[in-house]
C-alpha cells in the first residue's frame, strides 16, 4: 500500500516538473496558428509560417546558421576524435591534467569564452587586417563543440579492446586500416553523439555568436534578438516551434542510435 502511494507521489511530482518545463513551449507553439498578430486568440492559421518563409532576414540568418552548425559539427568532430585518441594514448596523470583542461570550456560561463574570443580576434584584426565575421564565428563554435566530442569519445575509448586493433594488425592490414575498420568502428557511437551534440550546441548558440560576429554577420539567434528589441513579430513563434520540432528529432534520433549500438554490443557479447 505504502508503495503504491509513493508511486502515485512520484507520478504528480514528475508531472508538474514536466508540466512547468514544457508548458510555455505548447503555449508558444498554440500562439504560432493564431491568426491575430496579438496574444487574443481569433482563430487557427498557418499564415505566420508562411510570412515566416517570406522573410528575407531571416532566411538569410537560418542559412548562415545551418552553414555555421554543420561546418562547425563536422570539423569539431574530427578535431575532438582526433584529440581524444591523442589524449588516450597519455597515461597517469598527464591523461587526467589534460582530459580535465579540455573539459574547462564546458563549464565555463559562455560569456567568458565569448569576451576572451572577442578580445583575441580583435587584437589578430589589428595585425592581420581582417573583420568580425563569418570567419571568426565559424572558428568560436568549433572551439567550443571539440571538447563534446571528447567527451563522447572518450568513454569509447576507455571500453576499446586494444588486441583488437592489433589482431587487425596481424591478419594482414596496415596501420590505416586498422584505424579505420577498428578504432574508428568501435568509436562511431561517440563521434555520432558528438556531432549530433555539437550540431545542437552550435545552431542554438547566441552568447558567443555575439561577441563574435561583428557587424555585417547574423544568425538566428542575434537575428531573433535583434527583433526583440524592436517588437516581438509572431513569425518569430513559427520559428521557435520549428526549431523546437528540429531539436526534438535530434534528440530521437540519437537514442534510436544509442539503443542500437546497445543492442550490438550486447548481442556481440553474447
Amino acid at each position: 500500500m505504502r508503495k503504491n502511494k509513493l508511486s502515485v507521489v512520484s507520478k504528480i511530482y514528475i508531472g508538474i516538473i514536466l508540466f512547468f518545463l514544457y508548458a510555455p513551449i505548447g503555449v508558444m507553439i498554440f500562439a504560432s496558428f493564431n491568426k491575430s498578430n496579438t496574444t487574443v486568440w481569433k482563430g487557427f492559421s498557418l499564415k505566420w509560417y508562411g510570412e515566416l518563409f517570406r522573410d528575407k532576414a531571416i532566411m538569410n540568418a537560418l542559412g548562415n546558421t545551418l552553414i555555421i552548425a554543420v561546418l562547425a559539427s563536422l570539423l569539431a568532430t574530427v578535431l575532438g576524435t582526433a584529440a581524444a585518441i591523442g589524449i588516450n594514448n597519455f597515461r597517469g596523470k598527464k591523461r587526467a591534467v589534460i582530459q580535465n583542461v579540455s573539459n574547462i570550456p564546458i563549464i565555463s560561463p559562455d560569456i567568458v569564452m565569448g569576451v576572451s574570443l572577442m578580445l583575441l580576434f580583435s587584437f589578430l584584426g589589428v595585425i592581420f587586417h581582417f573583420e568580425m565575421g563569418f570567419g571568426t564565428v565559424l572558428v568560436s563554435h568549433i572551439c567550443f563543440c571539440v571538447p563534446f566530442v571528447v567527451l563522447n569519445v572518450m568513454p569509447r575509448l576507455r571500453r576499446m579492446d586494444q588486441s583488437v586493433y592489433d589482431a587487425a594488425l596481424d591478419l594482414g592490414c596496415n596501420q590505416w586500416q586498422a584505424f579505420y575498420k577498428v578504432v574508428i568502428h568501435e568509436l562511431m557511437p561517440g563521434i555520432f553523439s558528438g556531432l549530433l551534440m555539437s550540431f545542437t550546441y552550435s545552431l542554438d548558440d547566441f552568447v558567443i555568436t555575439h561577441f563574435t560576429q561583428g557587424a555585417k554577420f547574423n544568425n538566428l539567434s542575434t537575428e531573433i534578438y535583434s527583433m526583440l528589441r524592436r517588437k516581438i513579430p509572431p513569425t518569430i513563434n513559427a520559428l521557435s516551434a520549428l526549431l523546437f520540432l528540429a531539436i526534438i528529432i535530434i534528440m530521437v534520433m540519437v537514442n534510436i542510435y544509442e539503443r542500437r549500438a546497445e543492442k550490438r554490443e550486447i548481442k556481440r557479447g553474447n
